[in-house]
């Protein structure tokens, strides 16, 4: 220990050495003194560095230094009789438990000690006797500790959709529930014809524009009351309101999103995948082929394939389904995107969405729509409202949630379904 001691201080006068050469070329050179000041901070760092650690040497052979010149009057292990000392050892000759301990706790490092003491002192903790007042026995000190309650609650949750969303669809903002009629068109079917030099041309209406009408009501959705008491409100961590408000709020979300997706149209929105027309029909009752999904895409006319809007739709399982299937090639369908880049993933380069309210993979079911939601028009009456009854329930509280809108899909070529055999 003296001699490392004595090789630190050598190498911090080797160090103050250099860091006076730094410290005068720095003065003396200014195009180089940045780089003189850097050598210089460095040898000063280490310097110091190495300074602690001698002082650390010298506190512990001070330690050591007076444990050596302890009271004489003080009996040490030499003194010991040699009958005494035996005394040390158990019957079987090993070290007994409590002088090891007794000998690290006067200052002895676990790294002087024999294999045999260190093995003894192991063994000694697994078998001493241990009690003490503890928090988790209610009699010796639990009734002493209060109960804490965390303010993270730890909250449930589940994927609700998409179909509120207005970068999905098109949404219709309006204040008052009146309802709204939507003209349509559908003329893709009627063309021009050739003209003969000097006939007439034809004017029966054959060739006539049918118009038709889609309307937009405003149906109402209420969440129930959830009554709670005035003793909940005043002792929870929590406050109840904002919490309750909040989870109402998840819950019209999944029902917008529900009635948006397949709501029956018969006082209730039209779903889109409810008002969405046939494109391909699978050839199982429980899976997809890759050509399959290629056929429903180019069902949809290239028109609205063209619409920024355009997309998929499909549920979780779905899609898991989906990433399996390649084409021809051996290439996959799902293109994965870059997070980094804020690029979503693809499938057959249209993005998609995930949906949990559609249909799972089965028979008779439609489990993947495409087209172009654009056309699909959400009527939003106001703001889901939020409601809290202090004097009706007094002195308890309610709270409940009511929420009005209306899903229509204007043109029914639009978008398109992928439906599943019957069997």
């Amino acid at each position: 220990m003296a001699k490392e001691l004595k090789e630190i201080r050598e190498k911090q006068a080797r160090l103050i050495a250099q860091a006076r050469e730094h410290f005068d070329k720095a003065a003396s050179d200014e195009a180089r003194a940045a780089e003189y000041e850097t050598e210089y901070d460095k040898a000063m760092a280490e310097h110091d560095r190495l300074e602690k650690r001698a002082q650390q040497l010298e506190k512990l052979m001070a330690a050591e230094e007076r444990q050596r010149n302890a009271d004489p009057r003080r009996p040490t292990g030499d003194d010991i009789d040699p009958e005494r000392r035996s005394s040390r050892e158990n019957e079987d000759g090993e070290p007994e438990y409590r002088h090891v301990f007794a000998k690290v706790v006067c200052g002895a490092s676990p790294a002087d000690l024999t294999p045999e003491e260190r093995a003894v002192l192991k063994r000694g903790v697994t078998r001493f006797e241990q009690r003490a007042q503890t928090a988790g026995t209610t009699t010796a000190g639990g009734y002493t500790v209060p109960t804490e309650l965390s303010t993270l609650l730890v909250r449930a949750m589940k994927a609700w959709g998409p179909m509120y969303d207005e970068d999905i669809c098109t949404v219709i903002q309006t204040t008052s529930g009146n309802p709204i009629k939507m003209p349509t068109v559908d003329d893709t079917s009627k063309s021009a014809a050739a003209h003969t030099e000097g006939s007439a041309l034809t004017d029966d209406g054959g060739e006539d524009v049918t118009f038709g009408q889609k309307a937009l009501d405003a149906y109402v959705f209420d969440t129930e009351f959830i009554r709670w008491t005035f003793e909940l409100e005043a002792d929870s961590i929590f406050n109840m309101e904002a919490l309750l408000s909040d989870l109402l709020g998840e819950r019209m979300g999944r029902l917008a999103n529900t009635q948006l997706t397949t709501g029956s149209g018969s006082s209730a929105p039209n779903g889109i995948v409810t008002a969405s027309s046939a494109g391909k029909t699978a050839a199982s009752a429980t899976a997809i082929a890759a050509d399959e999904i290629i056929d429903l895409l180019h069902s949809v006319d290239s028109a609205y394939r063209m619409s920024p809007k355009a997309r998929f739709m499909f549920n979780d399982t779905t899609l898991a389904a989906i990433r399996k299937l390649k084409d021809g090639q051996g290439n996959y369908l799902w293109q994965m995107g870059d997070v980094t880049g804020g690029q979503p993933g693809t499938l057959l380069g249209y993005r998609y969405s995930i949906n949990q309210a559609m249909a799972n993979i089965g028979a008779s079911a439609k489990p993947i729509i495409f087209g172009d939601f654009s056309k699909y028009y959400v009527r939003k009456v106001g703001s889901p409202l939020i409601g809290v009854l202090r004097e009706r329930f007094w002195p308890d509280l309610g709270i409940a949630g009511l929420i009005r809108f209306d899903g229509e899909l204007g043109l029914s070529g639009a978008v398109k379904h992928l439906v599943n055999a019957a069997s």
